[in-house]
């Protein structure tokens, strides 16, 4: 009888329950249930729906028992920075307010009455994003203060779910590091920031490590779906699952998790909070086993699934790869990391409109907008491949592109020849491996990292594109 672990792995489009479990030395996946995800305007607000998506775990929990393959563990990941606040009766306080929402425009320099950006970097080694934790807490301090006031405890999404599922309270470190109010060198919140800042410091739970044990099913959720398991914390930011997925032991790759966003970086014992890293915008967010991640976001797929929407759904994104290499010629790029397309009215008219100003030919096509996106995303990994060569002071030989992008084979043929490196393309369902792994570490179906590591690589096909 196989021994099952489930990861809930929801991206900021849509959701899954996957299960995992090990056969003949290779780990085996089998994705049992999927849900929709979106943000969805709220008091004009862009809130997410998480009274809805809860449920939605605790359906696909009920899927496991209809199938007879009940799982020992689960663990839930999910986007960073996002959270709620709870009063002293556990009911969220105000919307559940997503990170795209305008409401954090103008709190940086907010943030920057009290510290400067040069010193929160130097702090936090997380880079300045206008929808970090640290941010978004601003605002409600300046527009919902009763909401702070009235705060008993701050949970960052997955922290929130696992809170739903088991009742106890915890925040996961990798989650946690995502918000701009974790120090680097202790691993713990920068209480003195927190102070300064004015938040208060009880509603910050105690940090954990992935593969931590958070507890059981509460009676309520036990009862809804016909069995117990133990919840197990994974690396909760989804980035930190996948990177823990990604198939290699030495130190010779960049690495990019490619999905809603790109996050394209390395892997480091410590961070590089320097003035230099902060200059050039790495971050250094929380990985595996106090690791650190230092990496730069980049737009990523949004852009594309964005514009795949705007056509009513109607190709596929394989279509739209055939599409935009019908369409290779095209000359006109976009800097995909412009604030415009973070949360454009329509992506479509938004690139359009980027060619106009800049004085180049406007695409018209699908496969004209999406060559544009493409080469641009390409040109945009060979810029940072050379900063974090520059910043590590060595050269990397291969690029590990995981999770869903990893399966646009004409993006990871520009990739290759935009960086002149080699490109190792899966395995596509990084997150959820990752998630699955962490709780098999904690089970010690895994000794260590690098046996994971090595399952990981035999288990999943990695296609090869060459420079």
């Amino acid at each position: 009888m196989a021994t099952y672990y489930l990861a809930v792995d929801i991206g900021a489009s849509s959701g899954r329950h996957i299960l995992g479990h090990m056969e003949n030395g290779k780990m085996i996946l089998e994705e049992i249930y999927r849900f929709e995800n979106g943000m969805v305007k709220k008091d004009g607000e862009l809130c997410w729906e998480f009274d809805r998506l809860f449920n939605e775990i605790v359906n696909g929990l009920k899927k496991c028992k209809e199938i007879g393959k009940i799982p020992v563990s689960m663990g839930v990941d999910t986007w960073g920075v996002d959270f709620v606040l709870l009063d002293k009766d556990d009911k969220v306080l105000g919307n559940t307010v997503g990170y795209r929402d305008h409401r954090t425009e103008g709190m940086d320099e907010e943030v920057y009455k009290t510290i400067s950006l040069k010193d929160l970097y130097a702090r936090t080694g997380i880079q300045k994003a206008i929808y970090n934790t640290v941010y978004q807490l601003m605002a409600v301090k300046k527009k919902h203060p009763e909401y702070l006031e009235q705060a008993e405890t701050l949970l960052h999404v997955p922290d929130y779910f696992h809170f739903l599922l088991t009742g106890e309270k915890t925040c996961e470190y990798t989650e946690a590091t995502t918000g701009q109010l974790v120090c680097p060198t202790t691993k713990d919140w920068d209480y003195e920031l927190i102070d300064m800042l004015g938040y208060p410091r009880k509603i910050f739970q105690k940090l954990i490590m992935p593969s931590t044990s958070i507890g059981h099913l509460t009676d309520a959720v036990k009862e809804a779906v016909g069995f117990d398991l133990e919840v197990v914390a994974p690396a909760t930011h989804d980035t930190g699952s996948a990177v823990l997925a990604v198939p290699a032991n030495d130190d010779d790759f960049i690495y990019i998790s490619s999905g809603t966003w790109s996050l394209m970086g390395i892997e480091r014992k410590e961070a590089d909070c320097s003035e230099k890293s902060c200059e050039m915008n790495f971050t250094n967010e929380g990985g595996y086993a106090g690791r650190f991640r230092y990496l730069k976001n980049i737009m990523g797929l949004w852009m594309i699934q964005s514009v795949r929407h705007e056509f009513d759904d109607a190709y596929s994104f394989a279509q739209i790869c055939e599409m935009a290499e019908e369409a290779k010629d095209f000359p006109s790029r976009v800097n995909a990391n412009d604030e415009c397309f973070l949360s454009p009215e329509n992506m479509t008219k938004e690139v359009q409109d980027y060619c106009r100003r800049t004085g180049q030919q406007v695409p018209e096509t699908l496969g004209e907008i999406a060559t544009v996106i493409y080469t641009s995303l390409a040109d945009c990994y060979a810029k940072i491949a050379k900063e974090i060569e520059e910043m590590t002071g060595r050269t990397y030989s291969r690029i590990h592109i995981v999770g869903g992008g990893s399966n646009a084979g004409y993006l990871n043929e520009l990739t290759a020849k935009a960086t002149k490196k080699e490109i190792h393309a899966g395995p596509g369902e990084a997150t959820a491996i990752g998630n699955i792994t962490a709780q098999m570490l904690k089970a010690e179906e895994f000794k260590t990292i690098e046996e994971a590591r090595t399952t990981i690589h035999e288990s999943f096909g990695i296609k090869v594109y060459k420079a």
